[in-house]
Parts: C-alpha cells; structure tokens; sequence
C-alpha cells in the first residue's frame, strides 16, 4: 500500500505546517519536516495524504442514539447532541465514527461548515487533497488501564481510559490531570496509571506541577518526544479509529470514484452473470427443440409402419393410433387373449403347433401343423366351444401330416 503524507495545521497563524512521510504501518520513512503547505505537496505525489486539524475546534462527543437508528443515524445525531452545541445544526458539519458492538453511543466528530470549508480551500490552494481529516487529538493513543495525556507548548491533550480525548489549553494543566485521575479511577481494574507524553521544553516548564501530581496516580510514566507529536500520532493512522470529518458531502471526489467503480464492476459482473444465463438458457432450448423434432420423426415413422399411411400430424397421431387400438380390442378381444383360446383349445388336436400367425383388424390367422385334417377340425370345434369364431379356410397334405389355416376372432364380429 502507498505511504501517507500526515500534514498537521497550525493552530495560529503565527505557526507553520508540520509534516511527516510514514509508511502503510504508521513507522516514519524520514524525519518530521515543517515550513509552507506548497513544500508539503511537493511531497504528496503517490502518496495517501492525511490532515489533522486543531482539536480545540472540534467537539468529539457520545451521545446516546439507539442501535436499530440504520439509515437515519446522520439524521437522529445533530438533535442528539442539540443542548451541547451552541451553534446551528445547520451550520454545522457532523462525522460519525463506529459504533463499539452493540453499544448505544456513537462516537461523533462535530465542526462548523464554515472552518472546515477554510481548512479544505487552504489545503487545495496549496495543491493538497487530502483524503483523510481528523482532529490531531483524535490521534492520541487509547490504553485500556491508563490515562493517556500530551503537553505541548501551548495545549494539553487527555484521553482517559475508553474516553473521549479532552483539549485543554496548556494553563490547565492541573484540570488535565484531573481528568485523568477521574477517568482513570472509573476503569475495572481500579488502576490510576499516567503515561505522558511531551517535549523537552514543555516537560522542563511543567515538570513541578506533575510531580506534584503523581501521588495522585499509582504510576506517571514520561515519555520525551524529540521531534514533536507527529510519529505518535502516525501509529494510529493503521487502526482507522478515528472519526475522518470528509463525510457526506466533503467525501473526497477519489473516494466517491472509487466506489462508483466498484459499484460498476459490481454492476458488470451482473450483467454479465444474467447474459451467460440468457445464453445457457438460449442453448438448452435449442438443444430441447432438436430433440422434439426427433421425436416427431420417430412418431411420424412409427405411426406410418403402423397405419399405412402418413400421419396427419405429430399431436393428432397419436390420438389416432390410440384410437385405432382401442377399435380393435373392442372389436376383437385382442391378439393376447385370442392367443390364450388357442392355447387352451389345443388340447383338442394332440400334436398340433402353429407355424405362423398374423394378427389384422381384430382376427387372427394362424397357419398350424397337425397329424391330419380331422385333428385341426377337432381344434376348431374346441375354439367355437370357447365363444370364438373359428374358420377353417383351407388345407393340404404333407409329407409330415396336414397344414392348414385356421382364422380366429371375437364373436360376433
């Protein structure tokens, strides 16, 4: 991932910018640098750039907003925070942060329209877009069992355990540290432990007031920033916590980009799954449609070898071939029991056996085998016997006895 420019802006005209280049981790790739914005952008090229903003010009507030508040939650906020705000909502910009799991409050960043429109024209003025704004307090490291607290020259920053960072000026340093005994003493495990970070000059000016101070706490820890608050402020730029005031309509136009092109390819993609599924949808069919003309041909061929002529069409064949079978087994019982009789009439003619037979239009004709002639009378007799009509039409002699035909059908045909 690309490095960050961190640019801090000062909080009087009288001071100058502080910049520093650091990496994707948040761990400095040079030293701190300062001097005019115009030398800053110079080093902004391929670079994500993140601006901090003087905390004292920004409320960092909780207030209590319910959890099911979904889409509404930038309308419910302003009215949630409407008795600690002495300006117009409407002239007010509000940046939520993320919620901490289920909890109703939500962290909120709030600035007035006006100053945050100042900060951005100055920072384009001098060829910056920055992607990221936050308040530099908001940059104050959180320790889940110790106030966490940073003296500069002219301001004190305090973050008390799961708080909310406090600016105060540097003159109130003992209120600072009031805030952090307090914060600290409501933690769960009862601890009272500092951990303060600041400048040669400001620990040198300030050092009697907290000494004063560390009976007060089970622990003040010091911690010397040679080269100012930039590189501790760094280290939390990877964690994300921090609420970036360019929300809403101060979304950077990269930003918004972005997401109209992820949302493209996401669009795309689609397009592209219901365009496969239209031309797999388009190949069963065709593939479906050969089939049923194959088997159209097959009902054409098998309706002409069985009616003898050609079909009047796939859907009437096969009414008409259903209908032809049920004519000829009202007609003639149909060849099975008609083949039944004979079987059952054979005992009549010993030593008769059916050479061949043909089954048409209900009757049925068999060429039989028999030692004589009176033997195939003798089956017929046994047939008519059986309620069937049975007609001996014709016979000869054979070296191996008598072959004739006889032809059976249902009575009354």
């Amino acid at each position: 991932m690309a490095d960050w420019l961190l640019l801090r802006l000062p909080r009087g005209p009288e001071q100058g910018a502080t910049w520093l280049i650091v990496d994707a981790r948040g761990a400095p790739t040079g030293p701190p640098q300062g001097g005019p914005l115009a030398l800053a952008a110079a080093r902004a090229a391929g670079r994500r750039v993140a601006v901090l903003v003087p905390g004292t010009d920004v409320l960092l507030a909780e207030p209590d907003v319910p959890v099911k508040a979904g889409a509404k939650l930038p309308q419910l906020v302003p009215y949630a925070l409407e008795e600690q705000l002495a300006d117009d909502i409407d002239d007010l910009h509000f940046a939520i942060g993320k919620r901490t799991g289920d909890s109703h409050r939500v962290p909120v960043a709030v600035v007035t329209r006006a100053l945050l429109d100042e900060w951005l024209a100055t920072l384009r003025g001098a060829g910056l877009e920055p992607e990221a704004l936050y308040a530099d307090s908001e940059l104050l490291p959180q320790n889940p069992g110790q106030a966490v607290a940073l003296l500069e020259e002219d301001a004190v920053f305090v973050r008390a355990p799961g708080g909310t960072p406090v600016t105060l000026p540097a003159d109130a340093l003992g209120e600072a540290l009031e805030i952090a005994k307090s914060g600290a003493d409501s933690t769960a495990t009862g601890a009272r432990g500092l951990i303060l970070y600041t400048g040669a000059a400001e620990w040198q000016r300030h050092a009697p007031q907290v000494e004063a101070a560390r009976p007060q706490f089970d622990g003040i820890k010091v911690q010397l920033l040679t080269g100012g608050p930039l590189a501790l402020f760094a280290q939390q730029l990877p964690g994300g916590s921090a609420i970036n005031l360019l929300q809403g309509t101060y979304t950077p136009t990269a930003a918004r980009a972005v997401g109209f092109r992820a949302w493209r390819v996401a669009a795309l993609l689609l397009a592209g799954l219901i365009g496969l599924h239209i031309v797999g949808k388009a190949a069963e069919w065709q593939v479906l449609k050969k089939r049923e003309h194959q088997v159209d041909a097959t009902i054409r061929d098998t309706y002409r070898s069985a009616m003898g002529t050609e079909p009047p069409g796939t859907a009437e064949a096969r009414h008409h071939m259903e209908a032809r079978l049920l004519a000829a087994q009202r007609a003639g019982g149909g060849l099975l029991p008609a083949l039944q009789a004979f079987v059952q009439a054979r005992d009549a003619a010993p030593g008769a056996s059916m050479q061949a037979l043909n089954f048409h239009g209900g009757s049925l004709e068999m060429k039989l085998s028999a030692p004589d002639a009176s033997s195939l009378d003798h089956l017929s007799q046994a047939l008519r016997g059986g309620g069937w009509q049975a007609d001996l039409i014709g016979g000869s002699n054979v070296p191996q006895g008598y072959e004739g035909r006889i032809q059976l059908r249902a009575t009354g045909m």
